[in-house]
């Protein structure tokens, strides 16, 4: 894990059709990871989890995550199922067009030769769903790679990435297949014969063909993945798939010219989800509700004006661009299981979409770079709809047509670093950004246990605003940096809690002892101050240590919406966070990591009444150098086989986070 910046680069050769990074971005807290800090994490999100400035909806990774809750956000601020970070991949975004968040397994470790997470909100080419940052992940050009292992409770994992010439042309593949029996997150004496495991099955897929065109170049990009597993529980079970199709043209900038990039993608999804009621000593669990089809597609297209201007001792950048997305889709459900089948069906869904035109630059001289950005958007949700019925007389129970909305917004950032002397910099920025509601969080209600959480057609976007001072040094053989922030969501989207069961309410109907109705709602704003702190040593030409601290105090102001939240902390967002690692070569052959991660308490509900106790992990790792391009492993993942909570119901039942699992594997390279 590298702390950026990097010294600015005017020219950098590409394979694939992309832009190199702005010489802006040195300017704003971004940390780099390359193919080495990926190489140990079989997967992506568990990768970005060995930063705590990373905050993924809840603990369980995407091992054992529903797929609704696989969102991400940078900084702890408030973690939310839809993700409050834009990901994206080569500049298309990976984020699911109904729901928001990302199937991590659609993109294996090994495809991936390194990523940057600019932390603050996006605002210059980033816009909607940025409003925490964004990852950029970018595929391999280059060499191939291939994973295969085996692990405890059925697991197996196969992963590859390779890249081949025919004349001009490159061609880049890459494959993941996983599988695992699971484990059962309820445990001990809470655990009833309803528990199950957490099985899992994976196939993801991309092709990519790099072809010149002159000095341009030419990507086109299809993949698809799909996954199946359970959710902890009997007769409740979740599948997901999905492809991307993506054109990308671009040209490099260079002194004597200006570059480009035009690029369209298009993105399709499904989900399909079982939820069920389970009884109080969880000796059962009925169903309750079956979300049949989610289906989804999304399209952008995005352009890039880029120059570089080179005069004397000072550069100038600049970058004009627009971009454009368009998401429509809906959910099909059975519900209402009196104990004979089910009883209503819902559709319910709409289109929404975000159009927007950017302005970007930077002036670097001597010590200095200054770097900012000005953008302008337009928003609208429309068709909606919800559509209820009695599957036996096939008459409507609820009809309802949501009026259309939009909207306008004006983001900005700016940011300036000077370079102090003693390899010591020290840089302040201020930025602001939104994110539209998803036509999740817009239109379907959802069940989890005896919980439900309803829709809410009316959100406005969250917007936020901030500001932050960091510091960095780089020495011989070690880096520090520290960075201090103060942000501010308004209008953020909490689900929020506004009955308990047992009871009977309007349109979400009943809800079981043990269980709460909740409603997604722009519940006033929510302010975070934090501290973040990272560090790399190279103790000797054989020892390295890593370690990074995370400090982030969010506190929820209600307001007249919600003024029983005021005070509390957003659900799923622990205050403190700490990773440290450390790699031995002990000979040329061997390598071994240790890696530990803690994190202090946090809540399972905006009431903070369901409260996750703080937790500690520590992971094992040794490579054996067979050849040059051969090298086996062996792992074991929570080594001390820590409980971590991951989840309580209303009743203070536990779910937990995988048990200790050794794995071994062999990983060939050229």
């Amino acid at each position: 894990m590298l702390q950026i910046p990097p010294p600015p680069l005017p020219d950098v050769v590409v394979t694939g059709a992309r832009l190199p990074p702005a010489a802006g971005e040195s300017a704003f807290a971004v940390i780099r990871l390359d193919d080495r800090d990926l190489r140990d994490q079989q997967r992506l999100d568990e990768a970005l989890g060995t930063v705590p400035a990373v905050s993924l909806f809840r603990r369980t990774s995407s091992l054992a995550a529903n797929p609704t809750t696989q969102g991400i956000s940078l900084r702890a601020i408030a973690p939310s199922g839809a993700g409050r970070t834009l990901v994206t991949l080569d500049g298309v975004p990976l984020n699911d067009p109904f729901g928001g968040w990302v199937i991590w397994s659609q993109v294996p470790t090994e495809s991936l030769s390194g990523l940057d997470l600019v932390r603050g909100s996006g605002a210059g080419p980033y816009g909607a769903g940025a409003l925490t940052g964004v990852i950029q992940l970018r595929e391999r050009d280059s060499g191939a790679v291939l994973d295969a292992s085996v692990s405890e409770r059925g697991g197996a994992r196969l992963g590859a990435s390779g890249a081949t010439d025919f004349g001009p042309a490159r061609i880049v593949a890459s494959g993941l297949y996983e599988t695992s029996d699971g484990y059962v997150p309820v445990r001990g004496p809470d655990a009833g014969a309803a528990d199950q495991p957490l099985d899992l099955e994976v196939r993801a897929a991309a092709l990519r063909a790099d072809l010149p065109i002159g000095e341009a170049a030419l990507s086109l990009r299809a993949a698809a993945f799909e996954e199946e597993r359970g959710s902890g529980v009997e007769n409740s079970r979740a599948s997901a798939s999905g492809n991307v199709l993506s054109a990308t043209a671009a040209l490099q900038p260079r002194a004597d010219r200006a570059g480009w990039r035009l690029q369209a993608w298009r993105r399709e999804s499904d989900l399909s989800n079982t939820f069920v009621a389970l009884a109080d000593d969880r000796s059962s669990a009925s169903l309750a509700a079956s979300q049949d089809e989610t289906p989804a597609v999304g399209w952008g297209v995005n352009a890039a004006l880029r120059r570089v201007i080179v005069s004397g001792v000072a550069r100038v950048e600049w970058e004009l661009g627009a971009d454009a997305r368009f998401n429509e889709g809906e959910t099909r459900e059975r519900f209402r299981n009196l104990g004979a089948g089910f009883t209503r069906s819902r559709v319910a869904g709409g289109e929404n979409s975000v159009a927007g035109v950017y302005g970007e630059a930077s002036w670097s001289s001597g010590p200095w770079l200054a770097a900012g950005g000005l953008r302008y958007d337009a928003w609208s949700n429309s068709e909606g709809r919800r559509l209820e019925r009695d599957l036996a007389t096939g008459l409507p129970t609820l009809d309802e047509a949501d009026p259309d909305r939009s909207g306008e917004v004006v983001s900005a950032r700016l940011a300036v670093r000077r370079e102090i002397g003693g390899g010591q910099a020290l840089r302040l920025a201020a930025y602001s950004g939104f994110r539209p509601a998803t036509l999740n969080e817009l239109h379907r209600p959802f069940r989890v246990g005896n919980d439900i959480t309803e829709a809410n057609a009316a959100l406005e976007p969250e917007r936020l605003t901030g500001i932050e001072a960091g510091w960095s040094w780089a020495g011989e053989g070690a880096a520090l940096s520290a960075t201090v922030f103060r942000n501010e969501i308004e209008d953020a989207i909490v689900n929020v809690t506004i009955g308990e069961g047992p009871g009977t309410f309007p349109r979400a109907g009943f809800v079981p002892a043990g269980g709460v109705l909740r409603q997604r709602q722009n519940a006033g704003t929510i302010e975070a101050t934090g501290l973040e702190l990272d560090g790399r040593f190279e103790l000797t030409q054989a020892l390295f240590l890593r370690a990074a601290l995370s400090a982030t105090d969010a506190r929820v102001d209600g307001g007249a919406m919600a003024p029983q939240l005021t005070g509390l902390r957003p659900a799923q967002a622990p205050i403190w966070s700490a990773t440290a690692g450390l790699d031995w070569r002990p000979v040329d052959r061997l390598t071994l990591a240790a890696d530990l991660r803690w994190e202090s308490r946090r809540f399972d509900d905006d009431l903070n009444s369901r409260e996750l106790e703080a937790a500690a992990t520590v992971d094992l790792r040794a490579d054996w150098a067979l050849t040059s391009s051969t090298t086996v492993w062996v792992a074991a993942d929570n080594l001390f086989d820590a409980e971590v909570e991951v989840a309580e119901t209303g009743n203070g039942v536990a779910g937990f986070g995988p048990p200790r699992t050794l794995s071994l594997g062999v990983r060939l390279s050229r």
